[in-house]
Protein backbone atom coordinates (compact mmCIF):
# COMPACT_ATOMS: atom_id res chain seq x y z
CA UNK A 1 0.00 0.00 0.00
CA UNK A 2 1.02 3.47 -0.75
CA UNK A 3 1.56 5.51 2.34
CA UNK A 4 0.08 9.14 2.54
CA UNK A 5 2.74 12.18 2.39
CA UNK A 6 1.97 15.09 4.08
CA UNK A 7 3.99 18.44 3.80
CA UNK A 8 3.33 20.89 6.46
CA UNK A 9 4.27 24.12 5.53
CA UNK A 10 4.27 27.88 6.87
CA UNK A 11 6.57 30.79 7.43
CA UNK A 12 9.05 30.78 10.97
CA UNK A 13 7.31 30.60 13.70
CA UNK A 14 3.69 29.51 12.80
CA UNK A 15 3.33 26.55 14.98
CA UNK A 16 4.02 23.80 12.29
CA UNK A 17 5.87 21.29 15.25
CA UNK A 18 3.14 21.53 17.40
CA UNK A 19 0.69 20.91 14.45
CA UNK A 20 2.92 18.02 13.40
CA UNK A 21 3.07 16.59 17.24
CA UNK A 22 -0.73 17.23 17.64
CA UNK A 23 -1.58 15.45 14.01
CA UNK A 24 1.13 12.77 14.95
CA UNK A 25 -1.49 12.13 18.25
CA UNK A 26 -4.70 12.15 16.10
CA UNK A 27 -3.74 9.85 13.57
CA UNK A 28 -2.01 7.28 16.41
CA UNK A 29 -5.55 6.97 18.36
CA UNK A 30 -7.11 6.09 14.60
CA UNK A 31 -4.42 3.49 14.04
CA UNK A 32 -1.66 4.92 11.82
CA UNK A 33 1.93 4.24 11.92
CA UNK A 34 3.20 8.22 11.52
CA UNK A 35 6.69 8.55 10.70
CA UNK A 36 7.74 12.35 11.24
CA UNK A 37 10.51 14.16 9.04
CA UNK A 38 12.05 17.78 9.85
CA UNK A 39 13.76 20.01 7.80
CA UNK A 40 16.33 23.31 8.21
CA UNK A 41 18.91 25.03 6.63
CA UNK A 42 21.02 24.04 9.30
CA UNK A 43 22.43 21.07 12.31
CA UNK A 44 21.17 20.69 15.85
CA UNK A 45 17.36 21.00 15.21
CA UNK A 46 14.78 21.35 18.28
CA UNK A 47 12.06 19.88 16.82
CA UNK A 48 14.21 17.14 15.78
CA UNK A 49 14.82 16.39 19.82
CA UNK A 50 10.77 17.48 20.40
CA UNK A 51 9.26 14.85 18.63
CA UNK A 52 11.44 12.75 19.48
CA UNK A 53 10.77 13.03 23.13
CA UNK A 54 7.31 12.85 22.05
CA UNK A 55 8.17 8.69 21.15
CA UNK A 56 7.84 9.24 17.20
CA UNK A 57 10.25 8.27 14.52
CA UNK A 58 12.04 11.43 13.10
CA UNK A 59 14.67 11.76 10.45
CA UNK A 60 16.23 15.34 9.96
CA UNK A 61 17.20 16.82 6.73
CA UNK A 62 19.58 19.42 7.44
CA UNK A 63 21.55 21.73 5.03
CA UNK A 64 19.02 22.76 2.72
CA UNK A 65 15.32 22.67 1.86
CA UNK A 66 13.54 19.64 0.61
CA UNK A 67 13.22 21.45 -2.75
CA UNK A 68 17.21 21.53 -3.07
CA UNK A 69 18.13 18.15 -1.00
CA UNK A 70 15.22 16.42 -3.15
CA UNK A 71 17.37 13.48 -2.77
CA UNK A 72 17.78 13.52 0.76
CA UNK A 73 14.27 13.65 1.64
CA UNK A 74 14.01 10.42 -0.72
CA UNK A 75 16.72 8.53 1.56
CA UNK A 76 14.97 9.66 4.68
CA UNK A 77 11.44 8.23 3.44
CA UNK A 78 13.31 5.04 3.06
CA UNK A 79 14.83 4.74 6.24
CA UNK A 80 11.51 5.57 8.21
CA UNK A 81 10.45 2.59 5.84
CA UNK A 82 12.65 0.28 7.49
CA UNK A 83 12.67 1.58 10.78
CA UNK A 84 8.90 1.81 11.28
CA UNK A 85 7.02 0.67 8.11
CA UNK A 86 4.88 4.34 8.77
CA UNK A 87 1.23 4.21 6.42
CA UNK A 88 1.77 8.80 7.15
CA UNK A 89 4.24 10.56 6.49
CA UNK A 90 4.21 14.36 7.92
CA UNK A 91 7.01 16.47 6.83
CA UNK A 92 7.48 20.33 7.93
CA UNK A 93 9.58 22.17 5.35
CA UNK A 94 12.40 24.98 6.05
CA UNK A 95 10.06 27.93 7.17
CA UNK A 96 11.64 30.36 5.02
CA UNK A 97 11.32 27.68 1.73
CA UNK A 98 8.41 28.66 -0.78
CA UNK A 99 7.49 26.82 -4.16
CA UNK A 100 7.04 23.68 -2.82
CA UNK A 101 4.15 22.60 -4.82
CA UNK A 102 6.84 22.73 -8.09
CA UNK A 103 9.90 21.15 -6.25
CA UNK A 104 8.59 18.52 -3.74
CA UNK A 105 5.33 17.58 -4.30
CA UNK A 106 4.64 17.11 -8.00
CA UNK A 107 8.40 15.34 -8.56
CA UNK A 108 7.64 13.08 -5.47
CA UNK A 109 4.42 12.41 -7.03
CA UNK A 110 5.36 11.77 -10.96
CA UNK A 111 8.91 10.06 -10.19
CA UNK A 112 7.60 7.99 -7.03
CA UNK A 113 3.74 7.67 -7.01
CA UNK A 114 3.75 4.20 -6.89
CA UNK A 115 5.03 4.09 -3.11
CA UNK A 116 3.19 7.85 -1.86
CA UNK A 117 0.02 9.41 -1.92
CA UNK A 118 0.91 12.98 -2.27
CA UNK A 119 -1.60 14.77 -0.20
CA UNK A 120 -2.74 18.61 -0.38
CA UNK A 121 0.07 21.41 0.36
CA UNK A 122 -1.18 23.43 3.65
CA UNK A 123 0.23 26.12 4.79
CA UNK A 124 -0.18 27.54 8.44
CA UNK A 125 -0.05 31.17 9.76
CA UNK A 126 0.30 32.87 12.78
CA UNK A 127 -2.45 35.15 12.90
CA UNK A 128 -1.18 37.78 14.71
CA UNK A 129 1.97 38.25 12.10
CA UNK A 130 -0.35 37.62 9.35
CA UNK A 131 -2.72 40.52 10.21
CA UNK A 132 0.44 42.24 10.33
CA UNK A 133 1.84 40.92 6.78
CA UNK A 134 -1.18 41.46 5.20
CA UNK A 135 -1.77 45.04 6.63
CA UNK A 136 -4.52 44.36 8.37
CA UNK A 137 -3.17 45.85 11.76
CA UNK A 138 -0.34 47.93 12.45
CA UNK A 139 3.31 46.53 13.92
CA UNK A 140 6.78 45.99 12.74
CA UNK A 141 6.58 44.16 9.52
CA UNK A 142 9.38 42.35 7.20
CA UNK A 143 11.24 44.27 4.61
CA UNK A 144 9.18 43.64 0.72
CA UNK A 145 11.60 40.80 -0.20
CA UNK A 146 10.49 38.51 2.87
CA UNK A 147 6.99 39.50 2.32
CA UNK A 148 7.41 38.12 -1.13
CA UNK A 149 8.67 34.72 0.21
CA UNK A 150 5.64 34.92 2.73
CA UNK A 151 3.35 35.67 -0.04
CA UNK A 152 4.76 32.44 -2.49
CA UNK A 153 4.08 30.40 0.41
CA UNK A 154 0.13 31.44 0.98
CA UNK A 155 -0.06 31.48 -2.80
CA UNK A 156 1.03 27.79 -3.65
CA UNK A 157 -1.31 26.60 -0.49
CA UNK A 158 -4.30 23.71 -0.83
CA UNK A 159 -5.11 24.53 2.60
CA UNK A 160 -4.52 27.87 4.33
CA UNK A 161 -4.71 26.91 8.02
CA UNK A 162 -5.02 29.89 10.60
CA UNK A 163 -2.96 28.92 13.22
CA UNK A 164 -3.49 29.89 17.44
CA UNK A 165 -6.86 31.09 16.93
CA UNK A 166 -7.29 30.74 20.52
CA UNK A 167 -5.07 34.20 20.27
CA UNK A 168 -7.51 36.00 18.82
CA UNK A 169 -11.34 36.91 18.93
CA UNK A 170 -14.39 36.52 16.59
CA UNK A 171 -13.70 40.15 15.10
CA UNK A 172 -10.16 39.87 14.44
CA UNK A 173 -10.36 36.16 13.14
CA UNK A 174 -12.96 37.13 10.42
CA UNK A 175 -11.36 39.77 9.51
CA UNK A 176 -8.10 37.95 8.68
CA UNK A 177 -9.98 35.12 7.08
CA UNK A 178 -11.31 37.43 4.64
CA UNK A 179 -8.32 39.18 4.42
CA UNK A 180 -6.97 35.87 2.88
CA UNK A 181 -10.04 34.75 1.15
CA UNK A 182 -9.38 37.77 -0.93
CA UNK A 183 -6.07 37.19 -1.72
CA UNK A 184 -5.56 33.22 -1.70
CA UNK A 185 -9.72 32.15 -3.17
CA UNK A 186 -7.96 29.53 -4.22
CA UNK A 187 -7.38 27.44 -1.30
CA UNK A 188 -9.73 25.93 1.34
CA UNK A 189 -9.37 27.56 4.78
CA UNK A 190 -9.50 26.72 8.00
CA UNK A 191 -9.30 27.98 11.71
CA UNK A 192 -7.58 25.30 14.46
CA UNK A 193 -5.91 25.36 17.38
CA UNK A 194 -2.81 23.40 17.23
CA UNK A 195 -2.11 23.62 20.87
CA UNK A 196 -5.63 23.52 22.14
CA UNK A 197 -6.44 20.68 19.49
CA UNK A 198 -9.56 22.16 18.59
CA UNK A 199 -10.38 22.14 14.63
CA UNK A 200 -8.05 19.25 13.87
CA UNK A 201 -10.31 16.68 12.83
CA UNK A 202 -11.65 19.14 10.04
CA UNK A 203 -8.08 19.57 8.77
CA UNK A 204 -7.25 15.74 8.53
CA UNK A 205 -10.40 15.52 6.74
CA UNK A 206 -8.95 18.04 4.72
CA UNK A 207 -5.64 16.15 4.50
CA UNK A 208 -7.15 12.87 3.31
CA UNK A 209 -7.94 14.08 0.01
CA UNK A 210 -5.44 13.85 -2.70
CA UNK A 211 -3.45 16.83 -4.14
CA UNK A 212 -4.69 18.36 -7.11
CA UNK A 213 -2.00 19.33 -9.94
CA UNK A 214 -3.30 23.16 -11.16
CA UNK A 215 -0.26 24.77 -12.47
CA UNK A 216 1.80 25.50 -10.13
CA UNK A 217 2.70 29.85 -9.22
CA UNK A 218 5.27 31.77 -11.36
CA UNK A 219 8.06 32.33 -8.79
CA UNK A 220 11.08 34.54 -9.16
CA UNK A 221 14.02 32.72 -7.58
CA UNK A 222 16.38 36.01 -7.60
CA UNK A 223 13.48 37.90 -5.76
CA UNK A 224 13.36 34.73 -3.51
CA UNK A 225 16.88 34.28 -3.02
CA UNK A 226 17.28 37.73 -1.69
CA UNK A 227 14.25 37.81 0.40
CA UNK A 228 15.70 34.24 1.99
CA UNK A 229 19.07 35.51 2.20
CA UNK A 230 17.58 38.63 3.98
CA UNK A 231 16.77 35.89 6.84
CA UNK A 232 19.91 35.52 9.57
CA UNK A 233 20.10 32.04 11.05
CA UNK A 234 21.70 30.72 13.98
CA UNK A 235 21.56 26.90 14.99
CA UNK A 236 23.96 25.96 18.49
CA UNK A 237 24.03 23.51 21.33
CA UNK A 238 25.56 24.34 24.54
CA UNK A 239 26.43 22.28 27.56
CA UNK A 240 25.13 23.75 30.50
CA UNK A 241 25.93 22.73 33.94
CA UNK A 242 26.29 23.81 37.75
CA UNK A 243 27.75 22.84 40.76
CA UNK A 244 24.03 22.94 42.32
CA UNK A 245 20.54 21.83 40.44
CA UNK A 246 19.54 25.46 38.82
CA UNK A 247 15.81 26.12 37.53
CA UNK A 248 16.04 25.02 34.14
CA UNK A 249 12.68 26.85 33.36
CA UNK A 250 13.95 29.88 34.74
CA UNK A 251 17.00 29.51 33.00
CA UNK A 252 15.06 29.72 29.63
CA UNK A 253 13.09 32.36 29.82
CA UNK A 254 16.00 34.78 31.09
CA UNK A 255 18.01 33.80 28.21
CA UNK A 256 15.16 34.03 25.83
CA UNK A 257 14.39 37.53 27.51
CA UNK A 258 17.99 38.42 27.47
CA UNK A 259 18.32 37.94 23.27
CA UNK A 260 14.77 39.45 22.53
CA UNK A 261 16.07 42.86 24.08
CA UNK A 262 18.91 42.80 22.90
CA UNK A 263 17.44 42.23 19.27
CA UNK A 264 14.60 44.65 19.84
CA UNK A 265 17.01 47.56 20.97
CA UNK A 266 18.86 46.93 17.65
CA UNK A 267 15.43 46.89 15.43
CA UNK A 268 15.87 43.63 14.44
CA UNK A 269 12.40 41.94 13.93
CA UNK A 270 12.54 37.97 15.24
CA UNK A 271 10.95 35.75 12.84
CA UNK A 272 11.13 32.70 15.69
CA UNK A 273 13.23 31.77 18.81
CA UNK A 274 12.92 28.12 19.40
CA UNK A 275 15.27 26.82 22.70
CA UNK A 276 15.36 23.60 24.58
CA UNK A 277 16.85 22.03 27.63
CA UNK A 278 17.45 18.33 28.20
CA UNK A 279 18.51 16.91 31.36
CA UNK A 280 21.32 14.76 31.37
CA UNK A 281 20.29 11.23 32.28
CA UNK A 282 17.33 9.67 33.82
CA UNK A 283 13.81 10.80 32.60
CA UNK A 284 14.66 12.79 28.84
CA UNK A 285 12.69 15.72 29.77
CA UNK A 286 12.78 18.59 27.83
CA UNK A 287 11.74 22.04 28.20
CA UNK A 288 10.67 23.81 25.79
CA UNK A 289 10.68 27.84 24.58
CA UNK A 290 8.88 29.49 22.24
CA UNK A 291 9.12 33.36 20.88
CA UNK A 292 7.59 34.19 17.25
CA UNK A 293 8.32 38.29 17.47
CA UNK A 294 10.62 40.70 19.11
CA UNK A 295 7.12 42.80 20.30
CA UNK A 296 6.23 39.48 22.50
CA UNK A 297 7.69 37.91 25.16
CA UNK A 298 9.08 34.38 25.29
CA UNK A 299 6.75 31.47 26.69
CA UNK A 300 7.75 28.28 28.23
CA UNK A 301 5.55 25.55 26.05
CA UNK A 302 7.06 22.99 27.88
CA UNK A 303 8.28 22.71 31.13
CA UNK A 304 11.17 20.54 33.38
CA UNK A 305 9.36 19.25 36.59
CA UNK A 306 12.69 19.81 38.58
CA UNK A 307 15.56 21.31 39.10
CA UNK A 308 19.15 19.95 37.10
CA UNK A 309 22.64 19.93 37.68
CA UNK A 310 23.95 19.77 34.08
CA UNK A 311 22.17 19.13 30.35
CA UNK A 312 22.04 20.60 26.85
CA UNK A 313 20.89 23.71 25.42
CA UNK A 314 19.64 23.57 21.71
CA UNK A 315 19.50 27.03 20.28
CA UNK A 316 17.59 28.20 17.15
CA UNK A 317 17.03 31.45 16.21
CA UNK A 318 15.99 33.33 12.85
CA UNK A 319 15.92 37.06 11.97
CA UNK A 320 15.65 39.92 9.83
CA UNK A 321 19.17 40.61 10.66
CA UNK A 322 22.91 39.85 10.31
CA UNK A 323 24.27 36.53 11.45
CA UNK A 324 27.07 37.89 13.48
CA UNK A 325 24.20 40.23 15.09
CA UNK A 326 22.18 37.02 16.17
CA UNK A 327 25.76 35.08 17.50
CA UNK A 328 26.90 38.48 19.73
CA UNK A 329 22.90 38.56 20.97
CA UNK A 330 23.26 35.03 21.88
CA UNK A 331 26.74 35.04 23.30
CA UNK A 332 25.66 37.86 25.45
CA UNK A 333 22.92 35.91 27.04
CA UNK A 334 24.55 33.20 27.58
CA UNK A 335 27.28 35.43 29.67
CA UNK A 336 24.79 36.89 31.65
CA UNK A 337 23.14 33.40 32.57
CA UNK A 338 23.92 31.69 36.18
CA UNK A 339 25.08 28.31 34.88
CA UNK A 340 28.40 27.81 33.12
CA UNK A 341 28.11 27.39 29.69
CA UNK A 342 30.20 25.96 26.78
CA UNK A 343 29.06 26.16 23.27
CA UNK A 344 29.61 22.96 21.31
CA UNK A 345 28.09 23.45 18.13
CA UNK A 346 27.23 26.64 16.53
CA UNK A 347 26.38 27.97 12.82
CA UNK A 348 25.36 31.36 11.89
CA UNK A 349 24.93 32.33 8.30
CA UNK A 350 22.43 33.68 5.55
CA UNK A 351 20.79 31.16 3.86
CA UNK A 352 22.16 30.45 0.12
CA UNK A 353 20.47 30.72 -3.05
CA UNK A 354 17.56 27.61 -3.54
CA UNK A 355 18.30 25.48 -6.53
CA UNK A 356 15.32 22.74 -6.76
CA UNK A 357 16.82 19.41 -8.02
CA UNK A 358 13.76 19.36 -9.87
CA UNK A 359 10.85 21.65 -10.80
CA UNK A 360 7.77 20.65 -12.19
CA UNK A 361 4.74 23.06 -13.47
CA UNK A 362 2.23 20.83 -12.75
CA UNK A 363 1.72 17.13 -11.12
Amino acid sequence: MKADYLMIGGFLGAGKTTALLQLGRRLTAQGRRVGLIVNDQSYGLVDTALLAAHGFPVEEIAGGCFCCRFEALIEALERLARRAAPDVILAEPVGSCTDLRATVQYPLRRLYGDRYRVGPLSVLVDPLRALRMLGRESGRPFSSKVLYVYGKQLEEADLIVINKCDLLDEERAARLESALRERYGGAEILRVSAREGTGLDRRLAALAAEAGSPAAPQVDYDLYAEGEALLGWLNSTVRVSAPMPFDGNRFLLDLGGHIRRTLAAEGVEIAHLKMTLARDGGTPAVAVLNLVASGSEPELRYALEAPLAAGTLTVNLRAESAPEALRGAVEAALTASGPATEVRQLAYFHPARPVPTHRMADG
